[in-house]
């Protein structure tokens, strides 16, 4: 993604040259070609100094953003590129930071888009100043003056689609910190020929009457088709990309914001529909007996529908329209009007009452915008005027508007040589005298007093007898013949006699912007602007209010026979009134330029822009910028734009940026007489000087870029290295780890695959060897067998063998003995066997005699074993799930899990009282001694008015405060403040009920460690004074209600006036604090009784107080009324 460039000099990527002032070589062609290279590159704002020109793009661009506000606010006004922000800005703030009065002159032709400069201006004003609710409602309605304004002032010409046809100057007034307080509207001229379609190629009357449906919306009686007004063109119906529904929605909003009433916006609207139904009216002619040409109207329905509009009685406007009556000290003549004097009258009537109708608007929103505060102001005028006008056909209109175009070019050209010679002193620099054309020349001859022309002009319109423009002119040429810009071929002056460019009812006037031919045809007539009195007289008469104001001069009781004065002088005037006010206020100015007539985005007429220059006099100027200094730059900036081009100031040079600067130049080898040193600014004659400064610090900033570029490279290839290095050494280090993991886990498995091998070799060796054993001992005991057996039948059959040898006696004898022995043997033998057999048997018994006492025994223990190791694991898992299931340690939480087991019932609420004693206790350890007190006073409380007093419910959740009052802070009872000198418990208004009719005074309850004091509550001062022994009970109802009383012991010095009575919002609180300090001091609780009746001791009598219920008038308030002498009722809701 691209990164968003940041310029931060005006000549950081300049596309052309954004200050003329720079422009290298100076003259009319590189001008042009300079402007339109910037226009090409939507670059719509260059420099002349501090003057900023305009080119209308008639296009919307990007550059008017919030975003650009923010951009260019609070910035040096070279800081960024051109734009018509910086001057606003620059404006803004010196009048917020420097009490400067400020001026912002727009100028130039129409369609240039000086109405929509001034808007941008008002716009980034309102933008850049303070916030709030007023500050906002007023910015509101400093910006929604402008489409009222516009709606009735601006018109659709073949120039423009939204011409001004009025000269505005407004006065924003802002408070010390820049805050807009409110404004002042000046209109100049307003152009009363746009009412006619056929001046100056004026197609409607209003910005919004270009559509058909706008028209009823005006008013009931107007219908939507252009044809049927004269006053309207059918060629206006439509501006391509205007929504004119919208257009007029937005009109009716701003009135409304800026404070017009709805019967005021219906009177402007039926004033409009009046004047567009004027234009209507025809005549015929007519001739009378005495052979006199008169006038009657043609068709009296127009005049009947005007009648009801305006309120005026049919007959009077008809008679006004066909006679005009001429009062000359005691004598009246009424003469007949024929149809052109009649068609004047209509047209008079009609553009006095649409131009009186403007400044009636202008008044009013003056009333609603102006400053409401009549503190100090700080004021900025913005000028929006028409510009130099130099048409086929120049009339009188043309005439009056170059007039005061040339007063501003005065002004400007005066302003402009005070600002350049003001900053050479401030900068203590060498001023230089500056040649240039002063048109005071050509002011002087338009507004001579005694030969200019408008004198001569109003002279001729004042001079009885025959009066025209012929013989206007030919004054003007005996006047003026001599007059070196003064052109005419009547004149005595023989060099203008042959001119065929110059006309015989014309003469020419060459202005600073170029010479004007004006046609003298109309100059008497619009200079005197008559409106007939008979018409003015039929409009005061009219019933509609707002057009009755707009005609002072119609009422009969008033009536003036001095002439009006004329609108020549009448324009001189209001032109010396703004001259004036602009000489007071430091002026910046904008130049608009159109581009082309086409009103088309992307095109630039170089022929139409030339002219352009000329008359607004941009050369000139550039001319009188350049004639000293052609730039010129704080020192700060310039060191830190150009340090690097010196190796002595690069990168940071640390002395004053003056002597950098100085150093730098030096270094440069830069000639001493193209630069000058101010007290706070470098001077630059030539702009060669400063291109070349330029040229070297781009070659200078691209040296540098291939440095830093190096340096960064070099940067990222060694950390790049490092990186890949300490990665290698990680990678490295693990990859080891990981092999000797996998080298262990092999060994390991290796070594228990051996081991189990060996371990099973072994178990198979010994096993072969018992084996072996085995077979062994059992081999020798078969061959023993086998063996004993042989040797018996060896010897049976030696035996047998001697026997046979020797004799058969000793041979049986032997066999009998043998066979006896034998025998004897066998029952040895099965004797020893029936003894051993009895001996195994009774092993064998008394072993299952054991294992059968060994197997009863442990069975009977086994049963126990298994039982106890249940109810273990039973209990153990028990105290495992209530971990896991223990409620929150909050003491008013009432949650505890379910026993599992019903034998564990009694556990189970053994542990839930000890939780919850242990989570009270850790609940409690939280607590400082402040809030330990305070529920401790709840505690007692709770104990002595719970289920008794209904109104303790509602006390619960009120936190005991105590000192309502905050006597030590508030100086109002510094009296009593120093009368106490204990601590004060309880500082609280109560009510004191009177003992003798019930009725309370407010009263101070002071409580403290001794003693119970009364204190007015006005002065502060003590009453009562009880001391807390002499305290002996407290009564109350067990209603909800706020009476209590106090009994005194008998016989003391507090009770000889006998109990108290009182009623306070907070009696539980009041009640324990007695309680707990009465017992803290005397050891001995305070009896409180509560009871719906209770006897108080009034002086010598004991009086009932009884409570009740009842219908209370002021709502829920208890009421107390004594009965008799021995009861008090209280009437609780």
């Amino acid at each position: 993604m691209a990164k968003m460039e940041v310029k931060t000099s005006l000549l950081d990527n300049m596309i052309g040259v954004g200050d003329m002032v720079l422009l290298e070589p100076l003259n009319e062609e590189t001008f042009i070609n300079n402007l339109k290279k910037r226009f090409d590159h939507s670059e719509i704002y260059t420099y002349i100094g501090s003057v900023v020109i305009s080119v209308n793009p008639y296009r919307s661009l990007p550059i008017y953003s919030p975003e650009k506000v923010e951009e260019y606010r609070n910035r040096n006004f070279y800081e960024l590129s051109p734009h018509i922000f910086a001057l606003s800005d620059e404006a803004y703030r010196s009048l917020r930071d420097q009490d400067k009065d400020q001026c912002i002159l727009i100028t130039g032709e129409s369609g240039a888009g000086k109405t929509e400069a001034s808007k941008l201006v008002m716009s980034y004003v309102a933008a850049v100043c303070g916030k709030g609710a007023e500050v906002n409602q007023v910015k509101e309605q400093l910006l929604q003056s402008n489409p009222v304004l516009e709606a009735f002032g601006n018109a659709k010409t073949v120039r423009n689609d939204n011409s001004s046809r009025f000269g505005k100057y407004m006065d924003i007034e802002f408070d010390f910190k820049g805050d807009p307080l409110g404004g002042v509207i000046s209109n100049f001229l307003v152009k009363k020929s746009f009412l006619f379609p056929g001046e100056e190629n004026i197609h409607k009357i209003m910005k919004f009457l270009s559509y058909s449906l706008i028209l009823p919306l005006l008013h009931p009686k107007l219908e939507r088709d252009f044809s049927r007004y004269n006053y309207l063109s059918l060629d206006s119906a439509k501006v391509n990309g205007v929504d004119d529904a919208a257009n007029f929605r937005t009109v009716r909003n701003a009135m409304q914001i800026v404070g017009f009433m709805d019967h005021e916006a219906e009177s402007v609207l039926a004033v409009v529909a009046a004047v567009l139904k004027l234009g209507n009216i025809e005549f015929k002619p007519e001739s009378r007996v005495n052979g006199l040409d008169e006038s009657k109207i043609k068709d009296k329905n127009e005049l009947k529908e005007i009648c009801e509009l305006t309120g005026i009685d049919q007959s009077v406007l008809e008679r006004a329209f066909s006679f005009r009556t001429v009062e000359a000290k005691q004598e009246k003549v009424s003469t007949t009007l024929n149809v052109a004097q009649a068609y004047y009258a209509r047209d008079a009537l009609a553009k006095n009452l649409y131009s009186r109708l403007f400044s009636w608007l202008v008044n009013r929103i003056n009333e609603s915008i102006k400053a409401q505060t009549k503190v100090r102001k700080k004021v900025m005028g913005v000028l929006d005027i028409y510009g130099f006008e130099i048409f086929e056909d120049n009339s009188f209109e043309q005439f009056i508007i170059n007039y005061c175009n040339e007063k501003l070019q005065q002004i400007f050209i005066e302003l402009t040589l005070k600002e350049e010679q003001e900053e050479y002193i401030r900068e203590d620099i060498e001023w230089t005298h500056i040649d240039y054309f002063n048109n005071a020349i050509i002011c002087d001859l338009i507004e001579n007093n005694t030969n200019g022309i408008l004198a001569m002009l109003d002279e001729e319109c004042l001079r009885p007898g025959t009066v025209t423009d012929e013989t206007f002119l030919e004054k003007l040429n005996q006047v003026c013949a001599t007059h070196q810009h003064f052109e005419s071929r009547m004149s005595k002056c023989s060099r203008f006699l042959n001119d065929t460019s110059l006309p015989h009812s014309c003469f020419r006037i060459q202005h600073y912007a170029g010479k004007v031919l004006y046609q003298v045809e109309g100059f008497v007539d619009k200079n005197n602007d008559l409106l007939y009195r008979d018409l003015s007289q039929a409009m005061w008469k009219a019933s509609h209010t707002l057009i009755k104001s707009l005609f002072p001069e119609g009422n009969p009781a008033k009536i003036n026979l001095k002439r009006p004065p004329t609108a020549g002088s009448q324009f001189k005037a209001s032109v010396a009134t703004l001259m004036k006010n602009l000489q007071t206020k430091n002026p910046n100015y904008i130049r608009c330029i159109k581009p082309n007539d086409k009103k088309a985005a992307h095109i630039f007429n170089e022929a139409l822009v030339c002219h352009q220059i000329r008359y607004l006099g941009l050369l000139e100027n550039v001319r009188v910028r350049r004639a000293g200094y052609a730039f010129r730059q704080a020192y700060e900036p310039c060191l830190e734009r150009y340090k690097m081009l010196c190796k002595q100031t690069w990168p940071h040079w640390k002395g004053p940026a003056r002597s950098g600067v100085e150093v730098l130049f030096n270094e440069l080898e830069i000639p001493v007489e193209e630069y000058s040193f101010g007290r706070s600014k470098i001077f630059i004659r030539n702009p060669r000087t400063l291109f070349k400064l330029e040229d070297l610090r781009k070659q200078r900033l691209e040296d540098l870029a291939t440095l830093i570029q190096k340096i960064y490279r070099g940067w990222k290839c060694r950390t790049h290295f490092l990186l890949m290095k300490k990665s290698q050494i990680v990678i490295a280090a693990w990859f080891r780890r990981f092999a000797q993991q996998k080298r262990y886990q092999q060994t390991k498995s290796s070594a228990l695959v051996i081991q189990s091998y060996i371990r099973g070799w072994k178990a198979r060796k010994i096993l072969r060897e018992l084996k072996h054993q085995k077979r062994c001992k059992e081999a020798v005991t078969t061959i023993a067998a086998y063996w004993h057996g042989t040797q018996a039948r060896r010897e049976l059959r030696r035996l047998k063998e001697e026997a046979r040898n020797k004799h058969a006696i000793a041979v049986i004898w032997a066999y009998w003995l043998g066979s006896k022995a034998r025998r004897e043997l066998k029952r040895l033998k099965e004797e020893a066997r029936r003894k051993h057999a009895v001996a195994v048997i009774w092993a064998y018994w008394l072993g299952l005699k054991v294992r059968r006492e060994y197997r009863k025994f442990f069975r009977a223990n086994a049963g126990k074993k298994i039982y106890e190791f249940t109810l273990q694991r039973i209990v153990q898992k028990y105290f495992l799930e209530m971990k896991n299931k223990m409620p929150s340690l909050s003491p008013i939480d009432k949650n505890w899990p379910s026993r599992p087991y019903l034998f564990l019932d009694p556990t189970h609420k053994e542990l839930k009282r000890i939780f919850h004693l242990w989570r009270c206790k850790k609940y409690r350890d939280q607590f400082t001694d402040q809030q330990k007190l305070i529920y401790e006073e709840k505690l007692e409380a709770s104990e002595l008015f719970k289920d008794k007093k209904a109104l303790y419910p509602s006390s619960v959740g009120q936190p005991f405060q105590g000192a309502y009052l905050e006597i030590n802070k508030n100086p109002k009872y510094k009296k009593l403040k120093d009368a106490i000198e204990e601590k004060i418990i309880i500082a609280e208004v109560v009510n004191k009920i009177n003992r003798a009719n019930g009725k309370s005074t407010s009263r101070i309850f002071l409580l403290t460690n001794n003693n119970l004091l009364l204190a007015d509550q006005k002065s502060g001062q003590i009453k009562s004074e009880v001391p807390l022994v002499d305290v002996t009970k407290v009564s109350m109802s067990s209603q909800n209600d706020g009476f209590f009383a106090v009994h005194l012991k008998e016989g003391s010095e507090a009770a000889s006036k006998g109990d108290f009575l009182f009623s306070s919002d907070h009696l539980i609180e009041m009640a324990t604090k007695l309680y707990r300090t009465t017992l803290s001091q005397t050891k001995q609780k305070l009896n409180i009784e509560i009871s719906d009746e209770f006897l108080v001791q009034f002086r010598q009598d004991k009086v009932c107080v009884k409570f009740i219920q009842g219908n209370q008038k002021n709502g829920s308030v208890p009421t107390c009324k004594r009965k008799n002498n021995r009861l008090l009722e209280v009437a609780v809701p």
